[in-house]
């Protein structure tokens, strides 16, 4: 049996459900609030106008996660992009280590961001990040690794203790 829970009377909710795991996702991949708003902005646009009937919730958040990350990707791909954000006050990290580490992960390449991201913050396997950004999982575990290995050189450079 079909679920679609992006029914225009039970849309608010739908929002409600969805919308801070949206939004740090795409933060994570943009860089900046402005920029992950409107993309979350989008995606909501998007499921209200042509969702598909979901089979489950987790098609549902697999479904808006996949909208959200190609969103970004055209976001990024725009010439006027070419510039950085410094890191918002309002991106979660409870402790200054972790809010430093941020730093350094949000300076990463955005293709990079978002594996690690999809990964450590939102708990995705590499099946489940290949399925959502439409890699293949050699793909993503290459990106990891690099990803890994970038901060990793960074986190040297400045006698970065572990956490």
């Amino acid at each position: 049996m079909a679920y679609k829970s992006c029914r225009p009377e039970n849309f608010g909710a739908f929002v409600t459900r969805h919308e801070n795991k949206l939004y740090r996702t795409a933060l994570a991949i943009m860089g900046n609030a402005p920029d992950a708003e409107d993309v979350v902005q989008d995606t909501f646009l998007r499921a209200y106008a042509k969702a598909p009937e979901f089979e489950t919730v987790e098609h549902e958040k697999a479904w808006l996660i996949r909208v959200t990350v190609n969103l970004c990707k055209s976001r990024l791909r725009t010439p006027w992009r070419k510039r950085t954000e410094p890191l918002l006050d309002s991106y979660p990290a409870k402790e200054p280590k972790q809010y430093e580490l941020l730093e350094y992960v949000l300076a990463l390449p955005p293709k990079y961001r978002a594996v690690i991201h999809l990964f450590y913050y939102e708990g995705y396997s590499v099946k489940d990040i290949a399925n959502l950004t439409g890699q293949k999982e050699s793909t993503v575990r290459s990106l990891l690794t690099r990803a890994r290995q970038k901060l990793k050189s960074v986190l040297k450079e400045d006698d970065y203790e572990s956490i």
